[in-house]
């Protein structure tokens, strides 16, 4: 199986590109924000990638974070989710962002991708709502002031709420902590639980 490829962008389609990787074109299908953040032709590419092997054909699905792989993973876990349905919404929504719509309820947000409606976004929300992918891992000089927050028992209602709701949805205590305390580093002490909350999926997304 092939789960990273490293190459130059020959050609780019409407819903896919074409990778050359030592003389070898691989044909990489990715989503409409995928191919609009990469190089362009010519330039060098480094991409991760889910193999979808079938009786008739093998394809090859391009990401530029593992965290968008992993909500590729995960939205076809769910009935009525395929391929191109999981790409639409990672189309247009960053995966901190699928995964805050998910922690909130949001089905609007989800119902944005293409091909997704009311009754679907619902179920994505509900099935997922407790299998978010592990988070990557955070500064640890942020883990050390979570940590040492954590510890003299001074954190915020806001705080603590806000990191609760990051290990409601799967991640490491250890890991939302930190999450949280970037999140206010740059937001400021007088954030609301919400604002803590989207801040620190967009740092566990990253």
């Amino acid at each position: 199986m092939i789960g990273k490829l490293k190459g130059v962008i020959d050609a780019i389609g409407e819903d896919h590109l074409v990778l050359d990787v030592h003389g070898v074109g691989y044909l990489v299908h990715c989503s409409s924000r995928t191919l609009q953040r990469l190089p362009g032709t010519g330039e060098a590419a480094v991409l991760a990638i889910e193999t979808h092997v079938r009786e008739d054909m093998i394809r090859l699905y391009g990401f530029r974070s593992e965290a968008e792989r992993e909500w590729f993973r995960l939205l076809q876990s769910v009935q009525g989710v395929g391929a191109k349905v999981a790409l639409g919404i990672l189309a247009v929504l960053e995966p901190g962002e699928v995964a805050q719509a998910v922690a909130s309820g949001d089905k609007a947000a989800i119902a944005r991708g293409p091909g997704v409606g009311p009754k679907l976004a619902a179920r994505i929300i509900s099935e997922l709502k407790d299998k978010a992918p592990a988070a990557t891992p955070i500064d640890p000089s942020l883990a050390r002031v979570a940590e040492a927050g954590s510890e003299e028992g001074a954190a915020p209602s806001t705080v603590a709420d806000a990191v609760s709701a990051l290990v409601n949805l799967g991640y490491p205590q250890m890991q939302a902590s930190a999450a949280v305390a970037a999140a206010m580093k740059s937001a400021g002490e007088d954030a609301t639980t919400q604002v803590l909350i989207r801040l620190g999926l967009r740092e566990l997304a990253r």
